[in-house]
């Protein structure tokens, strides 16, 4: 990008340290020259690190980014994910309040405080940070910011890219969408055509096309949050009456203190609405001080005794509650609610206090089921549980009030279920998720789309009978329509959100209309996400997840054809299914991919209680299997798009552009000839977009040392009822398209890493990122098959790069520590893993390894260590340049044969050799790490009784 963009960027307000020439480095590409950019949340966020990143070692001093927004964008929470990766200094503009308003209002913010602030951190000064209590509802102190130790400061607030603050910010951020989106559409939908935009705008969002709206324009990356609420992150509650309050907060708050919360809930019905009470319609408004807080319906799943719940509440301002009254919303119910409760790791207990209800009830909260029910039996508290609502119950009490006007009519007809059309299955492939222009967009970018772009109203599912004597004349809940009900599919395709939503809720409808069991199919490709949706269903319903995994055939396997129809035991699955559908026992297989061979059986049984079953695979939705499950779902996207994009952008840099069909046509074979046609029949069709390397929600924190730690420390910080170990052999090989600019060395960036490991290829396409000591890099690895990385090498890719290591890995469900010995290193590395940053840095200091960390890849540390006339022209060890070609040329052997489905028998290659060595090395690692523990438990045993015996004696 050349000079002329960089000064567009930055012109009207901002810094002009970027106005330089830009660095000519190929290899590196500037993220700062590539701005202005329109992104995802999710983009977004990995945008605005690696800029951070980039500009700190660049300027050599500290880093101001504003991020700004309307209420309920989503600016809060990205603030606060980017520095949980930075470890930056965070300033929200709340704290700067001068008056008891919500805080849109300009008048409102000490904007004199703020800019001073700002000035004293820039030039390395001391600060006091005021802090304001929205209880209180006034300012109650200040905290002391240090400036030596605030390398990057972060502005988080509406007004946070406002003229009196822009020429104090390196990098500005805009947040659009979120609730301020859904909720437009929302009442766009509600009143029918008869307001504008602009008049519902300034209705519930008076000062955003004033105020707010022009200064986002300012923004050098400009963010479109589109998540709503999600069941990702679910929250499993338990609720029961509360007979006495007293005792039972002794035993539940015991050893911990007790917080208190009092707030209003109000519900708003739609002007639209009818007299029937349809809350799902409603719009909820939650008090809390002077802050506000709303969702959009009720928005709950009830299972069994659970009442689940999304992250779906977001804060908005006071005037966003009369805009809606003044747009003919109408109060329906109010109550308030006084809480006590008490937060220990991730439960929480309360007891609340319902003033219209007259009634206290203890609740149970957490993000995990089995948690929080497990939780219920050690208190001793068996119910009875109630899973209606507080609303539910206030409406059963009072009653619903009537309207005081009649309905609006709506401006297009309506027609019956019955009646309505059901449209033909079409294909379900996903756009690549690419950060766009401002100039591919349609303006404006901070507004709502249409009603038709963002429909607020989930669709519900319907019935038809499979006997066509039936249809017409069938009443649900007969005999004879139960046998033969199955869901009618949803004709468009959703998010992976709404897509959970949705599995759900038809579930809960198949178990309602057609009984016990219900047996579910996730299909889709590779990568795409299916197991992830499946366990976040099961947690959900409380269900067994099997993978079509079990069913392989070991024949199959050995040659990696994970996509291939034929190594699927078709005969034993058929059978499992009839068992389960028939309520007998079944032993599912357990198969091993390390070895190749099945290892076992387990019984399964889907008890009553339950009632759910879910299949997950590639071929789950295959004629053969879908026609015996009852509910289907297709996922496409993730990793599987992602590849695509990946594979497109390397084209384009080498001056060639392929379509994504030629490019799925060649990297996926199988996908569409094989999968594709199968999944355009699936009941339900999700995309999904997330990528796991972008996303904050997926980030796990590893630090690497090669320093040497000894065994019995290693142990010392892991827990020793949940200890266990492992050992492992993996290859890595990294593809490279020649042609990629350069400055003459091999990075990661340009590189695609393949890891064949325990008999999977997996596949990672984007470097993770690296912040101070820190690697964050995605949870899992997405396997693909070997006909993928054949696909790849026939696109052009070259193998430049190969490492073979052994690794050793200890962990206790919250640290995970893995000691790899790569072939060419001279000692081994160890790397510390986990989801909670502070754990991880506090395991590191533990084992003393301060000081000796490196966020180098093995890839960079290979490199460096071999001599330059020891290196093939591909950039790695001459004497491993033949192991590798054997690996390319086995790969393509066994990715063609699987592709164009030829025989069954095939000639043996050299690599098998490799792949049985690997094999028979990684059973000796099992045995000597066996011997290895033994022996460390007997040492320490006899350490620890000769201690006590010396201590006795004296």
């Amino acid at each position: 990008m050349d000079d002329g963009v960089v000064q567009r960027v930055f012109e009207e307000g901002g810094r002009d340290y970027f106005q330089q020439q830009p660095s000519t480095s190929s290899s590196s590409p500037s993220i700062l020259q590539s701005l202005p950019v329109h992104a995802s949340f999710d983009h977004g966020y990995y945008l605005l690190v690696k800029s951070i990143q980039e500009l700190r070692e660049k300027k050599g001093g500290i880093v101001t980014v504003g991020i700004g927004g309307p209420s309920g964008s989503g600016k809060t929470s990205l603030a606060e994910k980017v520095a949980s990766v930075i470890g930056c200094t965070l300033i929200s503009m709340e704290n700067y309040r001068v008056g008891v308003d919500e805080g849109n209002d300009l008048d409102s913010i000490d904007f004199d405080a703020l800019v001073q602030n700002l000035q004293d951190l820039t030039e390395g000064k001391d600060t006091l940070i005021p802090m304001f209590d929205y209880q209180q509802k006034n300012r109650i102190g200040s905290k002391v910011i240090k400036g030596a130790s605030s390398g990057v400061v972060i502005v988080d607030g509406t007004y946070a890219l406002d003229a009196r603050l822009r020429s104090l910010l390196d990098i500005r951020v805009a947040v659009v969408g979120g609730v301020h989106f859904s909720l437009i559409s929302k009442v766009q939908y509600d009143i029918g055509d008869s307001c504008s935009l602009d008049s519902l705008i300034d209705s519930i969002f008076p000062l955003f096309r004033k105020h707010i709206e022009p200064d986002l324009h300012h923004a050098q990356i400009r963010i479109n949050n589109r998540f709503v609420s999600s069941f990702r992150e679910a929250i499993y509650k338990l609720k029961c009456r509360s007979e006495a309050p007293g005792a039972c907060s002794i035993s539940a708050f015991q050893g911990n203190e007790a917080q208190t919360d009092n707030f209003i809930e109000m519900y708003l019905r739609p002007p639209s609405a009818t007299e029937e009470a349809r809350i799902n319609d409603w719009i909820k408004m939650r008090q809390s001080g002077i802050r506000y807080y709303l969702s959009i319906g009720d928005q709950r799943i009830v299972d069994k005794n659970f009442i689940i719940r999304p992250k779906a509440e977001f804060e908005v301002g006071r005037m966003t509650l009369g805009g809606l009254l003044d747009l003919g919303y109408s109060v329906v119910a109010s109550y308030k609610r006084a809480s006590t409760y008490v937060v220990y790791g991730n439960l929480s207990v309360s007891f609340e206090t319902i003033d219209t209800l007259d009634e206290t009830f203890m609740v149970l909260r957490g993000t995990n089921r089995k948690t929080v029910g497990a939780e219920a039996l050690r208190m001793g508290i068996n119910g009875p549980w109630i899973t209606k609502s507080y609303l539910e119950m206030v409406l059963e009490k009072k009653g619903v009030p009537r309207l005081n006007t009649p309905p609006l009519f709506p401006n297009t007809p309506t027609t019956s279920n019955q009646e309505s059309v059901i449209a033909a299955p079409r294909p379900i492939r996903t756009n690549p998720n690419l950060v766009m222009k401002l100039e591919d967009l349609s303006q404006p970018w901070t507004r709502s789309p249409t009603k038709s772009k963002m429909e607020p109203v989930l669709a519900t599912w319907h019935f038809i009978s499979s006997d066509p004597s039936h249809a017409a004349s069938s009443v649900i809940g007969s005999s004879s329509f139960r046998d033969t009900v199955k869901l009618v599919p949803m004709p468009d395709s959703y998010d992976f959100d709404r897509g959970l939503l949705l599995s759900v809720q038809a579930i809960q409808a198949l178990l309602e209309n057609k009984g016990l069991p219900v047996i579910v199919g996730i299909g889709g490709p590779s990568g795409s996400g299916k197991t992830s949706l499946a366990h976040k269903m099961a947690n959900i319903v409380g269900c067994e997840v099997v993978s079509l995994e079990s069913y392989f055939k070991s024949e199959q396997v050995k040659d990696f054809k994970y996509d291939d129809f034929s190594s699927l035991d078709l005969s034993l699955l058929s059978k499992n299914i009839r068992d389960i559908r028939n309520g007998r026992r079944t032993k599912v297989p357990i198969f091993d991919l390390e070895t190749g061979a099945r290892s076992g059986f387990k019984e399964l049984e889907v008890s009553e209680d339950c009632g759910v079953i879910i299949f997950e695979g590639v071929y789950a939705l295959h004629p053969e299997i879908r026609k015996s499950l009852d509910l289907w779902i297709a996922v496409v996207g993730g990793v599987h798009s992602h590849l695509i994009s990946r594979v497109q952008r390397d084209k384009s840099r080498v001056g060639c552009f392929m379509s994504q069909n030629d490019i799925m046509m060649t990297v996926f074979p199988m996908f569409q000839q094989h999968i594709e046609p199968h999944l355009v029949h699936a009941h339900l069709k999700i995309r999904n977009d997330f990528d796991p390397v972008l996303s904050p929600e997926s980030s796990l924190f590893v630090l690497k040392s090669n320093k040497q730690v000894a065994y019995q420390d290693i142990l010392k910080i892991l827990d020793p009822a949940k200890f266990c170990s492992s050992a492992q052999n993996f290859i890595d090989m990294y593809l490279r398209l020649p042609g990629i600019p350069t400055n003459g060395q091999l990075t990661e960036s340009d590189c695609i890493r393949v890891r064949i490991c325990e008999g999977r290829f997996a596949l990672l396409i984007r470097e993770p990122l690296r912040e101070g000591n820190f690697i964050i890099q995605p949870k899992v690895d997405f396997d693909i098959s070997i006909s993928t990385v054949a696909g790849l090498l026939n696109l052009g890719y070259q193998a430049v790069a190969y490492i073979e290591a052994s690794a050793f890995i200890y962990q206790d469900g919250k640290i995970l520590i893995e000691v790899d010995h790569l072939q060419d290193a001279p000692s081994p590395y160890l790397q510390i893993k986990g989801v909670d940053r502070e754990a991880v840095a506090a395991a590191g200091s533990t084992l003393k390894l301060d000081g000796s960390y490196t966020t180098k890849s093995y890839l960079q540390i290979i490199l460096e260590k071999l001599p330059a006339v020891e290196r093939s022209s591909s950039g790695i060890h001459t004497q491993q340049a033949a192991r590798l070609q054997e690996l390319v040329d086995f790969i393509q052997s066994q990715g063609s044969s699987s592709s164009s489905e030829s025989s069954q028998c095939r000639e043996v290659s050299p690599v098998e050799g490799i792949i049985e060595d690997m094999q028979s090395r990684i059973k000796r690692l099992e045995r000597w790490q066996m011997i290895n523990t033994v022996l460390w438990t007997f040492l320490m045993s006899a350490l620890v009784g000769y201690s006590l015996y010396q201590r006795k004696r004296q």
